[in-house]
């Protein structure tokens, strides 16, 4: 059973209603899209039918004018003839046209008006069928993006943090490795500095001492 029961319920229905309401959302919308494309067809099934039936009528009132000047033109020659009556019969069979001309012209005159309600129909339910097919597609854009959005925060939570801290583990003893490299540079430089203060120191002695000497060989 569908969701409305008689074409006014499509018109009426409020859409963001039912859907506040159902338990499944997207479900409802793809229900009342494809109740809303049946009935649309249904409609111009039924306009198609009714249109084909007033050209048939149209050809009808023109046929049945075309016999009422007919039965017309037959009276007036009787009448000239001195055939009264040939021309009464003549009328009689144009009045009975005229009758039917006006029973089909009553009857085009239904049908134009039920096209004109169909149509009417057809542009109200096209209205609604477009406003479901926007919020199906509103629905969808949702849907994606917080799926979307969830598998960020999943990932997030799961593998993000675990990975974060292990990055910066990483990023800490690559500070570590070049800090010690620039110690032992230091370390290096430094003791080449004390090297060369001793040699000095060596080299002072020994002038000193030769110094002495030489004063000595001197006074001997």
């Amino acid at each position: 059973m569908g969701l409305f029961s008689r074409f006014t319920d499509i018109i009426n229905a409020n859409l963001n209603n039912m859907l506040d309401k159902a338990e499944h959302p997207e479900k409802m919308i793809r229900l009342i899209i494809s109740e809303m494309e049946e009935t649309l067809v249904e409609v111009r099934s039924t306009a198609a039918k009714n249109i084909a039936e007033q050209k048939t009528l149209d050809r009808k009132i023109v046929d049945t004018q075309k016999a009422i000047n007919h039965w017309q033109t037959k009276a007036e020659l009787a009448l000239n003839k001195d055939r009264e009556d040939l021309a009464k019969s003549a009328l009689a069979q144009k009045h009975k046209s005229q009758a039917e001309l006006a029973a089909l012209e009553h009857e085009n005159q239904l049908l134009t008006d039920l096209l004109t309600d169909i149509q009417t129909d057809s542009q109200h339910l096209q209205e609604k069928l477009t406003e479901a097919k926007n919020r199906q597609a509103t629905l969808i854009r949702r849907q994606a993006s917080a799926e979307i959005r969830l598998k960020v925060r999943e990932k997030a939570v799961i593998h993000n943090i675990d990975e974060a801290m292990a990055k910066f583990e990483r990023y800490q003893q690559k500070i570590d490795h070049l800090e010690a490299q620039v110690e032992s540079y230091d370390f290096t430089d430094n003791q080449d500095l004390a090297s060369q203060i001793s040699t000095l120191a060596a080299d002072d002695a020994i002038e000193s001492e030769l110094a002495e000497m030489k004063k000595k060989v001197a006074n001997a």
